[in-house]
């Protein structure tokens, strides 16, 4: 059974990436957790390396799909130097999960057994976030219209996918457009996508003007990803 790789998209996250890492490298199958720091400007990058992460770091800020794709392509190098049982699994976690990171073997399972391609995580206990919903919402809908699927949490960045469907999701979407467009390019080939309950969660966004501006990022980004994904 092949390994499990863990990639974690990170900026400015040296608050929390230590326990994040610690709490990763617990899970059963993970023989790597690689932080992709994207152009953080603190201590990210060291706190990650730290606790025993392995470390790719980019001079600017890219977003979060280029991270994604950064670390992904570290682990595919990892996997020609030792191909052992086949590529990796991968397993995208957000910087902030802190401890719950450690819940996140249940994302793997399906994956691992073979009857799910990409796994989505549905978190148990909801945290209270500082926005509306308009995100979630135009997320959800363009999906529903691409695929006639709706996701219990479109915008989860919790996801284990095989190699081979995260290959099949590439090019992904810029930015934080990049699960919607993963999930309505995976449902359109046929791959098979399992939302899987587990108990996780990561630090709420707040309502200043630094958080109304990264909502209107996501907001942004989704809408780009869904243009011509709905558009007939």
């Amino acid at each position: 059974m092949p390994s499990v790789a863990v990639v974690i998209p990170a900026h400015n996250e040296a608050e929390r990436i230590g326990e994040t890492v610690r709490a990763a490298l617990t899970l059963s199958g993970v023989d790597v957790v690689l932080v992709a720091s994207d152009g953080s400007t603190d201590a990210t990058a060291r706190v990650a390396r730290d606790a025993g992460a392995t470390v790719w770091r980019s001079p600017r800020n890219r977003g979060k799909a280029a991270a994604m794709m950064a670390g992904a392509e570290a682990v595919r190098k990892l996997d020609q130097r030792d191909p052992r049982d086949g590529p990796r699994h991968l397993l995208f976690l957000d910087a902030d999960l802190g401890p719950t990171a450690a819940n996140a073997g249940l994302l793997v399972e399906p994956v691992a057994a073979g009857t799910a391609d990409m796994t989505i995580a549905v978190f148990a206990n909801r945290v209270k976030l500082g926005g509306h919903g308009f995100v979630v919402r135009l997320s959800g809908a363009g999906i529903r219209r691409a695929t006639g699927w709706t996701p219990a949490q479109p915008l989860n960045g919790q996801r284990c996918l095989s190699r081979a469907a995260f290959d099949a999701a590439c090019p992904l979407a810029r930015g934080f457009g990049v699960e919607t467009a993963m999930t309505i390019d995976l449902k359109r080939r046929g791959l098979r996508i399992a939302e899987v309950e587990v108990d996780m969660a990561h630090r709420a966004t707040g309502t200043d003007l630094a958080a109304q501006l990264h909502r209107a990022r996501q907001f942004i980004d989704v809408a780009q990803a869904l243009i011509p994904r709905v558009t007939p």
